[in-house]
């Protein structure tokens, strides 16, 4: 599962990702919700449920990868559809695709369970003096 993730960035790298999940994040959440109640035809609504749904995982930082991908093809099948608000749903889908491909920062679900973890490997001499 590591191989999805390019990192898990902490310091000043690790808190600009964490603003990039927020940036995305909430405005999908905030549409999406929005959406939900001016909708009520059945493939509209479950977009607009996705929406919210994506934009949960990205502020959690849970499959990350995954998750942007999907917030990009969703916000540019919403511009396609013919968004009123081009300009914020374009910036979101290239906030998703960069995050899909940035991954998830060192504060994420995933980092915590994904992230690199230390093996120790015991001395030689001391594993053959067990024999």
């Amino acid at each position: 599962m590591q191989r999805l993730f390019s990192g898990f960035p902490d310091g000043w790298p690790g808190i600009s990702i964490l603003f990039l999940r927020f940036g995305a994040g909430i405005p999908l959440v905030y549409d999406g919700i929005i959406g939900l109640f001016a909708t009520a035809q059945f493939i509209p609504f479950m977009r607009e449920l996705l929406v919210v749904g994506t934009g949960v995982l990205l502020l959690a930082g849970l499959w990350t990868p995954v998750s942007g991908m999907l917030a990009a093809i969703l916000q540019l099948w919403i511009a396609f559809s013919g968004a009123d608000h081009l300009r914020a749903v374009l910036l979101v889908a290239a906030l998703g695709a960069a995050l899909a491909m940035l991954g998830p920062g060192a504060w994420s679900v995933d980092a915590h369970l994904f992230g690199r973890k230390r093996i120790d490997i015991p001395n030689r001499r001391a594993a053959l003096r067990h024999l």
